[in-house]
């Protein structure tokens, strides 16, 4: 009776865990930034056609190392590079200021032909802009120039279109001088500045980009609350700002762990009624977290924490530090880490919006000092962009090695098709099976689907039966959850 209750919930692990991540991957350098054509992508693409679209946030100005930054657009298969548009040099004598901005820390927006955004510093009084551009880098506008006064400064996340009205946040500024949430039309009139974070009440910094769903706008801090962050939302005319989640206090000098993670400081995505997000530290071992919190404020969970480092530089499985935002696709979340790995210097990953069955499905291999020079880049800060079956990202850092460079990279992850994984019950044995075309996966498994769960090599190796990958595994009196790595 024991043999016949293992193997239905053994099936039942199956099921759970092959949600389409067990693939085999290739990883491609689309372009390497060598700071004449930009340098340092702090942020995530935007993708019309087979054309990625995104900002470097310094660089551009003919090797000069006062760069402003740059828009920059790129084919999906590598080809066609080509700088949209190069921010002004700052004019002699004017600190941070020049006509258009200047450190685009924060991705783009598309509408139609043309891309919205905003730059950090720059501008009429160097405290950043909001821009307009159309697709082939002509026509660009400055819409408004920020004060640094009540309407804001220091805008670091992209922004959301709704009909004809960007909303947006600053870093500082605002009636208290710890950000702003705001709103401008896309031509550049009715700028208003919907609400001003005030610190200890409502959190400030709020540094990730914001997500609409109705009328109401959704966000973080990576202030407030003792300086740990908090999830908030925000209707679009300005009223009924409430705190959704205040993240606790970290303890515990280095690592600064805690229950929930701390200072998250990218943007969230919506799933149903649930808000996913990232927090780059805190946590249980201070290397950050994935949550998830209910659109209502209810059921805060922590979906996964990141294990600790160790060694010079520091290394692990899974990754640390998450400071982009998650994408979700059906029931994955797909992220970056900025730190950790096997090298140190960052990986990309995959996991359930339940939190089980985390995957590293990609670890960059630069060391984590300078020069972080490589082939692939290190320290991915930004969120991904899925296109079919491929993600599309930027690293920070890394690089092409020829040139001894380390000024980050565009990248492509194709996530390929997963094989099949069978399970077949057999007398006292279960046998697992997939296809041998399908070549280089590894049979893990593990008694409990955790979190943390720890997963091992199954210690059978797979022999190839008409056409298949086989294993025949004795059922023993502890349940076990299978899966296929690579």
């Amino acid at each position: 009776m024991k043999r016949l209750f293992l193997v239905p919930a053994l099936i039942a692990g199956l099921a759970l865990l092959l949600a389409g991540r067990a693939t085999a991957q290739t990883f491609t350098t689309l372009h390497s930034f060598t700071f004449s054509d930009g340098a340092t992508p702090y942020s995530e693409l935007v993708l019309s056609g087979n054309t990625l679209y995104g900002t470097a946030s310094a660089g551009g100005n003919s090797g000069s190392y006062n760069g402003n930054g740059t828009l920059f657009a790129v084919n999906t298969d590598g080809s066609g590079f080509t700088n949209e548009y190069i921010f002004t040099a700052y004019p002699p004598g004017y600190y941070y200021t020049n006509s258009d901005g200047s450190v685009p820390f924060a991705g783009l927006i598309l509408s139609s032909n043309t891309l919205y955004g905003v730059a950090y510093d720059g501008g009429a009084l160097g405290v950043g802009t909001v821009f307009a551009v159309n697709t082939n880098g002509t026509g660009f506008t400055n819409l408004y120039s920020f004060t640094g006064g009540n309407d804001g400064g220091g805008p670091d996340a992209a922004l959301v279109l709704s009909s004809n009205t960007l909303y947006g946040t600053t870093a500082y500024g605002g009636g208290a001088n710890n950000g702003t949430v705001f709103a401008i039309n896309i031509n550049g009139t009715g700028f208003t500045n919907l609400f001003s974070f005030t610190n200890a009440s409502s959190g400030s910094d709020p540094a990730g980009v914001l997500i609409l769903s109705g009328k109401t706008l959704y966000g973080t801090t990576s202030g407030g609350n003792a300086s740990f962050g908090t999830v908030f939302a925000i209707n679009t005319d300005g009223s009924s700002f409430t705190n959704l989640h205040i993240f606790p206090a970290n303890s515990g000098f280095p690592l600064y762990t805690n229950r929930d993670g701390s200072n998250p400081n990218a943007g969230l995505v919506l799933s149903g009624k649930t808000l996913y997000g990232t927090a780059p530290s805190g946590g249980r071992f201070g290397s950050g977290t994935l949550f998830a919190v209910n659109t209502n404020g209810t059921g805060f969970t922590n979906l996964y924490t990141f294990t600790a480092t160790a060694g010079s530089p520091p290394t692990n499985s899974d990754g640390a530090n998450p400071r982009g935002s998650l994408i979700v696709s059906g029931s994955t979340l797909y992220g970056t880490a900025y730190n950790g790995g096997l090298f140190g210097s960052g990986a990309l990953f995959a996991v359930s919006t339940n939190g089980t069955g985390f995957t590293n499905l990609y670890t960059f291999t630069a060391n984590s000092t300078a020069p972080y020079t490589n082939s692939d880049g290190a320290h991915p800060n930004a969120a991904l962009l899925l296109s079919g079956n491929t993600l599309y990202g930027t690293a920070y850092n890394g690089g092409d090695p020829g040139t001894n460079v380390e000024y980050g990279t565009v990248f492509s992850l194709s996530l390929g098709s997963a094989p099949q994984l069978n399970i077949t019950p057999s007398g006292t044995n279960v046998i697992l099976t997939w296809t041998n075309t399908a070549s280089g996966f590894t049979l893990l498994f593990t008694t409990n689907l955790a979190p943390l769960a720890v997963w091992s090599t199954n210690s059978t190796a797979p022999v190839v039966i008409s056409g298949q990958y086989t294993v025949t595994n004795p059922i023993s009196g502890t349940q076990k959850f299978y899966r296929l790595s690579q």
